[in-house]
């Protein structure tokens, strides 16, 4: 089992080398690991990310085949069949690290800013659905002189909405409650720059 912190670490020195354009030979060479993995998988580190086309996962913290459990869904949004498929990879693969990733630019929160600013009758239920899950965290926002400044307005939500993700995962689930309690479960927030490339971990974090 690799521990929370030493996935940390590696999703960390993995996102340094792909900001800095090298991939390691470890990565590339993982695909001649294809037949080692049909019996079975231990990924070390959880990521429920964004599914923006933009946020490659596996690319961005050059990881390969059976590194990483990874989780799409826009606006990186916590439903039910979400918190089980973290509940899923934790219990039966003892994966200690769950990463909830956002990404700046992320058009389902910007689609939530907007929907509160000017409701659409026109929005489909489907879309509605994500809207109503990033709702909470962002609100707020609307309340302060970040009204006033979209950029800034954009970075908080952004932030916001994966703060709530990840609390609702440390709160809202009893086996990852007590995996966090008594087995070394670590949740993190964490940023990724369509501009830089960078993920910065910022909730959870010592």
């Amino acid at each position: 089992m690799v521990l929370a912190l030493e996935a940390l670490r590696r999703l960390q020195e993995g996102n340094g080398r792909f900001v800095s354009g090298v991939r390691s030979l470890e990565t590339l060479m993982s695909q001649t690991r294809r037949g080692d993995l049909v019996g079975g998988q231990t990924p070390f580190a959880v990521i429920l990310g964004c599914s923006d086309s933009r946020v490659p996962v596996e690319m961005i913290f050059d990881q390969g085949l059976g590194d990483l459990f990874v989780i799409r869904v826009a606006g990186n949004i916590v439903a039910p069949s979400q918190v089980g498929s973290v509940e899923f990879a934790a219990a039966q693969f003892g994966t200690r690290l769950v990463v909830v990733l956002g990404h700046t630019g992320c058009g389902a929160v910007q689609a939530t800013l907007a929907e509160l600013q000017r409701s659409s009758e026109t929005q489909s239920p489907h879309l509605r659905s994500i809207v109503d899950r990033i709702r909470p965290a962002v609100a707020g926002l609307l309340e302060t002189e970040l009204r006033h400044d979209p950029y800034a307005l954009a970075h908080h939500a952004v932030r916001a909405n994966v703060r709530m993700s990840a609390n609702y995962l440390r709160h809202g689930s009893q086996i990852l409650e007590q995996l966090a309690e008594q087995d070394g479960l670590l949740v993190v927030g964490a940023e990724y720059s369509l501009e830089t490339g960078v993920v910065e971990f910022f909730d959870g974090v010592e």
